[in-house]
């Protein structure tokens, strides 16, 4: 339903009461006023209701998409931290690496410093 309408229909309304009081004999103006003053007042709730409703929605609206900026705000970050966080293994594991080439050149340098000292003394 569109509000444009519905909001001219509101306001044509009174006017159709008063045609319609002046066309019904005297005996029906009583009823029939009282049917059209309770439609009316239908009438008017049920729009307050929509407008409470679109507002609500509104809001609602709102709400889903601050909650879907604020969901791609934290996958971007937690995508950057995993770039950090792979970056930093790889660095890690690299550095192990360096360190265990390190030892390893350690330990045959140390072999061959003990080697050495069981060389007979030459004089």
């Amino acid at each position: 339903m569109r509000l444009p309408h519905a909001g001219m229909l509101l306001l044509l309304l009174p006017l159709a009461v008063s045609l319609a009081q002046a066309q019904a004999p005297a005996e029906y103006r009583g009823g029939r006023e009282q049917a059209i003053q309770r439609g009316q007042q239908s009438a008017g709730v049920a729009f307050q209701e929509i407008q409470q409703a679109r507002y609500e929605a509104k809001l609602a609206e709102q709400e889903y998409l601050n909650a879907q900026a604020a969901q791609e705000a934290a996958q971007k970050q937690a995508d950057e931290m995993k770039h950090r966080l792979d970056a930093a293994k790889k660095a890690l594991d690299s550095a192990k690496a360096r360190e265990a080439r390190a030892r390893k050149a350690y330990d045959e340098a140390l072999t061959a410093v003990d080697q050495a000292w069981k060389l007979p003394q030459g004089k």
